[in-house]
Order: structure tokens, then C-alpha cells, then sequence
């Protein structure tokens, strides 16, 4: 049963995952939700992201205990969709460079201490394992496959979310602008649109994407912010037998369920040329390269083809780890933004969603408050 309703509508700002899935668990509680994006459903990070479940390597407690109830989440999501192309569990593999840098040894004991599913592999056993990677590429530390790990393609997902959320009766007005939240007596009262429309709400949540901290730094608050630029390259279909998502030294890898192979790394997102107009140029040598890096891990070392690239900024907070909440001060005003909005964008919906309703503070959030930049 749900606790009594302190609120009765909603506004949320956002497209993405973090705000569909917070939309949805809205509705579903009988709140009356509207929801406002800048542009399309899914045209900014979410439509950009490697998508990548996973709580491997190493982190602080509390965010590998979130990023581990998100994953669960998806494995409900899972049993409701059984025959979805979106969502898979294949697993994933990972691989360091050959010099100091290399931590796999170090990796695996962690992933072993904390009952992370881990299995530390040579390069000739990981085939048996899971297919289609090339053994000459990774390198003599050896390979680590996380078998519990899996990807989501975040617009199948959120078009799955808007298909509940109108059913339940929810609103969504797209290609709006950039919207405002309104801000009377030290609580949110609703949002603005560019074109002027004030929608009222009894509560708000920004979830915006790289716009938060600026959004949140028109009223004054702080949320510390180190968003880069992300590039995401996606490849014609090709038939290959990758189904695990690869994360090695210099391309990370998905298959997607189009049967395309999605792409990025984090020296082809600094190739990428930010000009004053806040346009992108992208070079069609980091394009082939970040190709030519994908085919040198793949068994049989393909030719993958451009289909198209995404880019633009990827929200990451100045330390890292999530951003989920009220304002300090600001009652009604609750935020999300962070990195790893696809192991996270089930679960923070619910606990946001959860708050917002009920006005009681979730432990699992505790930690993420954005409080802690004040």
C-alpha cells in the first residue's frame, strides 16, 4: 500500500531516463504529472550513452549498493519483457593497457572481496567464455568477465516509460525550451516554459541532464560539476558474435539491438573540438579511429562502417557519485543528475518518486544529497 499523497501534481523537467522513469513511478502513485523536455524524448545523454549495467571496478560502498539495486531493477524490467531486444544480460569484459596503469589483478580482488561476480581470465580462456573477441588484444594481466552485467538501449526504454506514463494519464509537452523552475517563499511552485507558460505544480523535479547546476545556480545553490563532452559513435549493422559490452584501453564496445555496435573512449570525447557557439566539431579521424579500435578487439577484426555519432555534454558531479534530492532551503525542488543514468535510471525514479510523494528521506539516498556542495 502507498503512503497518503502530501502532493497531488508534478512537474518534471526533463527528457532522459532520469526523468521518464521518476514520471512514470509519479503516475503510478496517482500523482497527476506533467512533463516538460528542452527538445525530444532521449535527445540528449540518454540518446548518447554506452548504456553499460554494471557496479564493476572500484567505488565508494554506498554507490556500488545503489548501482546494484539498479541493476536488480532491470532484472524485474527483464522478466516483464523477456523477449526484449533492449535489454540484455551477456555480461561484461573488461581489459587494462600493459604498463603501470594496469589494475586488473587489483580489480579482480576487490570485485572478490565484495561478492561482485567476477572471474579473472587469460586471453585463451575468455572465447569459452564469451564470444567474439579477438585473444590477441587483451593483454597479459589478463581479462576480467563480470558475468551479471548487461546493457539497455535507453530510448527503446524511455518510449517502453512514455507508453505507460500517457496510459496512467501523464502529460508530455516536448520541444519546449529551456525550462525554468519557478521559485516563491522558498518553495518550488512550478515550472515556466521558454514561450512563458507557467505550469503549476506542488512540487518539482530538474532532471535536465549537463543543465542542473546551471539551472539550480539561477537561485543561488551549488552543485559541483565536471561534465565533459561525449562522443558516441554507432556503426551500420554487421554481423559479429559480441554480445557481452566491452570495456578495454582504448574503445569501449555494445551491441545494440538493431544489430549495430555503439562506441565510445575517453580520448576520442577529447578529440572533439567544443566551438564559442556551443556547436561540436568531430573529425573524421577520430571517427575512423574509434572504428579501427573497435575492429582490433573483435574476432575477425571486421570493417565497421559510420552510421552516425552522437555529441554533446555527459552529466558527471564534481565528485563523481550521484546527485539525487530536495534543495537545501527549497522545499519541493528536488533534483537528479549524475553519471550512469542507465544502471541508475529505474531505481532513482522510484526513490525520487517515493520522496516526493511521501516527503521521507530514503537511506539508500543519504549520501547523495545535493546538500553536500552547499
Amino acid at each position: 500500500m502507498n503512503s497518503p499523497s502530501r502532493v497531488s501534481r508534478v512537474a518534471v523537467i526533463g527528457g532522459g531516463i532520469f526523468g521518464v522513469s521518476s514520471a512514470v513511478q509519479l503516475a503510478r502513485r496517482g500523482v497527476s504529472v506533467i512533463l516538460v523536455t528542452e527538445c525530444a524524448l532521449a535527445s540528449e545523454a540518454s540518446g548518447r550513452s554506452l548504456s553499460w549495467l554494471n557496479s564493476s571496478r572500484m567505488r565508494s560502498a554506498e554507490y556500488h549498493q545503489l548501482r546494484m539495486v539498479g541493476i536488480d531493477r532491470y532484472r524485474t524490467l527483464a522478466v516483464k519483457h523477456p523477449n526484449a531486444a533492449w535489454l540484455r544480460f551477456d555480461g561484461g569484459l573488461t581489459w587494462d593497457s600493459d604498463d603501470e596503469s594496469n589494475e586488473i589483478a587489483k580489480v579482480y580482488a576487490h570485485e572478490r572481496s565484495i561478492g561482485y561476480d567476477a572471474q579473472l581470465l587469460a586471453a585463451d580462456q575468455v572465447a569459452v567464455v564469451t564470444p567474439g573477441v579477438d585473444a590477441r588484444a587483451i593483454t597479459r594481466q589478463g581479462a576480467i568477465f563480470n558475468p551479471g552485467e548487461g546493457w539497455v538501449d535507453l530510448p527503446s526504454l524511455i518510449g517502453v516509460l512514455i507508453e505507460e506514463f500517457s496510459a496512467l494519464g501523464g502529460e508530455v509537452i516536448t520541444h519546449a525550451g529551456r525550462a525554468s523552475v519557478d521559485v516563491t517563499g522558498g518553495r518550488a511552485t512550478g515550472i515556466v516554459t521558454a514561450d512563458g507558460r507557467r505550469i503549476a505544480a506542488d512540487a518539482v523535479l530538474l532532471a535536465a541532464g549537463a543543465a542542473v547546476p546551471k539551472i539550480v545556480a539561477e537561485i543561488g545553490c551549488h552543485i559541483a560539476d565536471a561534465t565533459p563532452i561525449s562522443l558516441l559513435v554507432k556503426t551500420k549493422p554487421i554481423d559479429v558474435a559480441l554480445r557481452a559490452v566491452l570495456n578495454t584501453p582504448r574503445v569501449a564496445v555494445r551491441p545494440t539491438p538493431t544489430g549495430s555496435l555503439v562506441l565510445d573512449s575517453a580520448w576520442s570525447e577529447e578529440e572533439v573540438v567544443r566551438r564559442p557557439d556551443d556547436t561540436y566539431e568531430v573529425k573524421d579521424s577520430t571517427v575512423q579511429g574509434l572504428l579501427a579500435e573497435a575492429s582490433a578487439v573483435l574476432e575477425g577484426n571486421p570493417n565497421l562502417v559510420l552510421d552516425s555519432y552522437g555529441v554533446g555534454p555527459k552529466p558527471i558531479p564534481g565528485d563523481g557519485e550521484p546527485v539525487f534530492g530536495e534543495l537545501p532551503g527549497i522545499s519541493g525542488y528536488h533534483v537528479a543528475f549524475s553519471h550512469s543514468g542507465a544502471t541508475l535510471g529505474l531505481i532513482a525514479g522510484e526513490l525520487l518518486a517515493d520522496e516526493i510523494v511521501t516527503g521521507v528521506p530514503h537511506p539508500l539516498l543519504a549520501t547523495f544529497r545535493p546538500g553536500r556542495f552547499a
